[in-house]
């Protein structure tokens, strides 16, 4: 149980790690926090889909960084964590601006314990206005 206890807490600092690390645009760090792999699919609020490799996401946080944004908000609600042996998925909550309007998000994330870290390997949002 202890051992469990100790990977959800793993897993819980590398999404800590990669709020702190994406709300303030620091791409070099997402780079290793994002696996090769990465996969991100975006439902908006109209219900259209986007996806995006871990290129393309780099890139939306690395034009918000050229462009001067403020650092997004770093709220977040954890609503669980589940850890089976390498893998790892947590659903959270989170509010920030993502595209272009304050939105609450559900997050389904992915991760991977490879290299000696958790990689994130998928990303599902879901966006909603905020306030709903």
């Amino acid at each position: 149980m202890a051992r469990d206890n100790a990977r959800e807490a793993e897993v819980r600092q590398a999404i800590h790690d990669l709020i702190q690390t994406a709300t303030s645009y620091d791409v070099d760090v997402l780079d290793r926090i994002y696996h090769d792999s990465l996969h991100v699919v975006m439902i908006d609020t109209d219900h259209n889909v986007s996806t995006a490799d871990k290129a393309a996401f780099k890139g939306l946080f690395s034009s918000k960084r050229d462009a001067g944004d403020p650092p997004m908000n770093t709220w977040a609600k954890y609503h669980r964590i589940d850890v089976d042996g390498t893998n790892a998925h947590v659903l959270l909550s989170r509010k920030n601006d993502l595209s272009g309007t304050n939105m609450d998000l559900i997050l389904s994330i992915d991760l991977i314990h490879e290299d000696g870290r958790w990689q994130v390997t998928r990303e599902v949002i879901f966006l909603r206005p905020e306030d709903v």
